[in-house]
């Protein structure tokens, strides 16, 4: 059964960090990319930053360039997110997913964690 678990989000002040972690399950973790999206009150989901083997990393999102970093475990078959210098507007539901390749076009993803809740205080 293939399952994507995205859990660590929460409340944190401007400038605070956080690091979220998707963590994987059914499949093999080398043969595919994970990435991160989020998606805010009112507005369209939108890829983060994504991992693959084969890929290696990518950013799609320029306002988090220098901020957000994109790491994976194989041996814990775990992606992480790490999210320092945090800002309101960073707000919003993160989800981890599973792609063949590394993409920000969401519709190449066929599996998706539940989201976790990330909550920016300014």
């Amino acid at each position: 059964d293939v399952q994507l678990q995205a859990y660590g989000g929460g409340l944190v002040q401007a400038g605070g960090s956080l690091r979220l972690s998707c963590v994987a399950s059914g499949f093999s973790f080398d043969d595919y990319a994970i990435g991160w999206f989020r998606q805010a009150p009112g507005k369209e989901r939108e890829g983060v930053q994504c991992i693959s083997s084969s890929d290696g990393s990518r950013n799609w999102l320029q306002a988090v360039k220098g901020r957000f970093t994109i790491s994976s475990d194989n041996a814990k078959n775990t992606v992480y997110l790490q999210m320092n210098n945090l800002k309101a507007e960073d707000t919003a539901v993160y989800y981890c997913a599973k792609a063949p390749f590394c993409t920000h076009y969401s519709g190449t993803y066929t599996q998706w964690g539940q989201g976790t809740q990330v909550t920016v205080s300014s």
